[in-house]
């Protein structure tokens, strides 16, 4: 008789951009091994986009738009949110019945978009009283004040006390400690588990000689992101001749009356633009510089290539990418230009500077150490071997 495989459940709840169901599908590429089937349950509208190792499969929710920090409309079908959320909740529901997990790991929000996933989290701990329930964090959610707040109204601590088993923080605490800015209680802090940063796949770069160096601009999903696109064509437009090569990757997710605009101006300069790449990691692989707006992935990616970086941080309606920025060029990994300041003569001398002595971002890259998908592998095998039938 076959031994039972080991059945891994994600939730990620994907309201606009790319960043979770990377983050969720960068952490099922490592996870899934033989004995192991990881279902992961999204709203991105792009999630057949990525290719699938053998042993992991999705299951599609109607997808989400986030229109502030807490009005959400559907992306695509014309019906009232709440019919939205509905048909989303009986989905998780029901794939988590018929899937039975040993293991549920949901992404970022303990009780999902809309409280969707407690009624899961409570039938799981009825039924399925072994299954282990973890929470995924990115290492900052936003500034202190707010997210204590936020989690405060939302019962979060109960939430997190009553149904999960651990919290897997994606992050070094030594650079951002959300058990201190949060301010974990005490037994919510002794289930939180640091992971250390999420690597990513390194593509093998071809040698040779080129004769001009190469830019990557990346704005993520693209919903938020003209700023950067527009500055750095603007640059371009009042720099005459460059001596390097530009990517632009707006997003799948940018307006297309914006996206038929920068690409107009694209062309006339002789810039290669895309909405989207799937294999993003090999462009910033045969890049010199990436500029960015900074999000979660993109760093991670970034760091995994040892790429000099160049961020733009978003700081609205969230204070995340900021932080983020301001905590990793401390600690000389990356340089930024915060949003309000960015100018196309700023950007002229960030990007000049960056391509022509490195060293002045990344200093540190050497010793920077991303463990993230060890320690993951470790606490499922930990699992594992504690899984009762």
């Amino acid at each position: 008789m076959e031994p039972k495989s080991y059945n891994i459940l994600m939730y990620s709840h994907d309201t606009y951009g790319l960043g979770h169901i990377r983050r969720t599908m960068a952490i099922a590429r490592n996870l899934v091994r033989p004995g192991v089937n990881i279902l992961i349950v999204t709203g991105s509208p792009i999630a057949g986009r990525y290719s699938m190792p053998s042993g992991v499969d999705f299951v599609r929710m109607p997808g989400m738009i986030k229109k502030t920090n807490t009005i959400y409309v559907p992306h695509s079908i014309k019906v009232d949110p709440k019919i939205a959320i509905a048909i989303r909740k009986n989905i998780i529901a029901s794939t988590a019945r018929a899937f039975k997990p040993d293991l549920f790991i949901v992404d970022k929000v303990p009780s999902g978009l809309k409280n969707e996933v407690l009624p899961t989290l409570k039938w799981i701990r009825k039924k399925l009283p072994c299954t282990r329930v973890v929470l995924g964090l990115r290492d900052i959610l936003d500034d202190a004040e707010s997210t204590r707040a936020d989690w405060k109204k939302k019962k979060f601590p109960e939430i997190l006390r009553d149904f999960y088993s651990e919290i897997w923080v994606y992050g070094e605490r030594g650079f951002y400690d959300p058990i201190k800015e949060y301010d974990f209680p005490d037994d919510i802090a002794a289930k939180t588990v640091f992971t250390g940063y999420i690597p990513r796949r390194v593509p093998t770069q071809r040698k040779g000689v080129r004769r001009h160096k190469r830019v990557v601009v990346t704005i993520g999903g693209g919903g938020d992101g003209y700023t950067v696109l527009d500055n750095y064509l603007k640059m371009l437009e009042s720099n005459g001749t460059v001596d390097f090569k530009t990517l632009m990757v707006t997003g799948p997710f940018l307006d297309p009356d914006r996206l038929d605009e920068l690409a107009d101006r694209a062309r006339a300069l002789k810039v290669q633009i895309k909405p989207f790449v799937r294999n993003l990691e090999k462009r910033m692989a045969a890049a010199d510089l990436v500029v960015t707006m900074g999000g979660y992935n993109t760093l991670c990616e970034i760091l995994s290539l040892r790429k000099p970086a160049l961020v733009i941080p978003r700081d609205n309606p969230r204070q995340e990418q900021l932080l983020r920025a301001t905590v990793f060029k401390e600690r000389g990994l990356c340089d930024f230009i915060k949003w309000g300041d960015v100018t196309p003569e700023l950007l002229r001398e960030k990007v000049t500077g960056l391509l022509n002595d490195p060293g002045l971002c990344c200093t540190s890259l050497d010793n920077f150490c991303m463990t993230g998908l060890d320690v993951m592998s470790e606490r499922l095998a930990h699992f594992r071997e504690n899984c009762r039938d």
